[in-house]
C-alpha cells in the first residue's frame, strides 16, 4: 500500500451531525453543527463559531440540547444549519419541550441530550463548547435488551469533509474480539 501527502487535512471523519438547541429571549433557536467530539463518558464537545445566535443563548442560560438526528429529519436539520436566526424565526422548526434544565429539547429527534456548557476553548478561528451531559432522551424503539442504543436500528446522520451526508452503517462485530484474535496470531509465530 503506497500512500501519498495531502497536507495538512482533518481526516477524523465522519462525525455525527446534531441540531443544537437553547432558548434565546425566550424562545428556542436551533442551529446544525457537524463538528463534533466526545471529551469523556458524560462529555461532548461542540466546535462553533460563537456569532451563531443559538450561541447566543448558550452563553445567557448554559444551557442547551443536543440532538442526533436520522433520515426524518435531515432536511429540516440542514435548514437550521443553511439560515442565521438573527434573521429567522427558527422556533417552530421543531416540536420541543423544556427539559428539566431549561434547555428546549427536540421531542421528535431519536437521541437528544441535555447539556450544561462546563467550559469554552476559544482558538483564532472558532470557540470548542466542552457540554456535560444532564440527561439523555432516546426514542423507546431504538434501545436494546439493555436499554442501551442499538445503533444497527438508529443509524444517525453523519458529515463528511466533502460537505456530504452519510447514514451511519450496519455493525461489523464486537469490539475486543479482533485484538484478541490478532494476538492469537502473534502467540502462534
Amino acid at each position: 500500500m503506497s500512500q501519498k501527502s495531502i497536507g495538512v487535512y482533518n481526516a477524523a471523519f465522519p462525525t455525527p451531525i446534531v441540531v443544537v438547541g437553547a432558548m434565546v429571549d425566550g424562545k428556542p433557536n436551533w442551529f446544525e453543527v457537524a463538528w463534533v467530539g466526545i471529551a469523556e463518558s458524560n462529555m461532548i464537545t461542540l466546535s462553533v463559531d460563537m456569532t451563531h445566535e443559538t450561541c447566543r443563548g448558550i452563553n445567557q442560560t448554559k444551557r442547551l440540547s443536543i440532538s442526533l438526528v436520522d433520515e426524518s429529519l435531515l432536511s429540516r436539520a440542514d435548514y437550521v444549519g443553511s439560515i442565521s436566526g438573527k434573521k429567522t424565526d427558527k422556533s417552530r422548526v421543531f416540536a420541543y419541550r423544556l427539559g428539566e434544565s431549561g434547555a428546549p429539547v427536540l421531542t421528535e429527534a431519536p437521541v437528544s441530550m441535555e447539556c450544561e456548557l462546563a467550559d469554552t476553548y476559544q482558538t483564532d478561528e472558532i470557540s470548542l463548547l466542552i457540554c456535560r451531559i444532564i440527561d439523555t432522551h432516546v426514542e423507546e424503539a431504538l434501545l436494546d435488551e439493555k436499554g442501551k442504543i442499538d445503533y444497527d436500528r438508529f443509524k444517525p446522520i453523519m458529515f463528511e469533509p466533502r460537505f456530504k451526508y452519510l447514514r451511519a452503517g450496519a455493525t461489523i462485530g464486537p469490539c475486543f474480539r479482533p485484538g484478541k484474535e490478532y494476538s492469537k496470531e502473534v502467540d502462534n509465530q
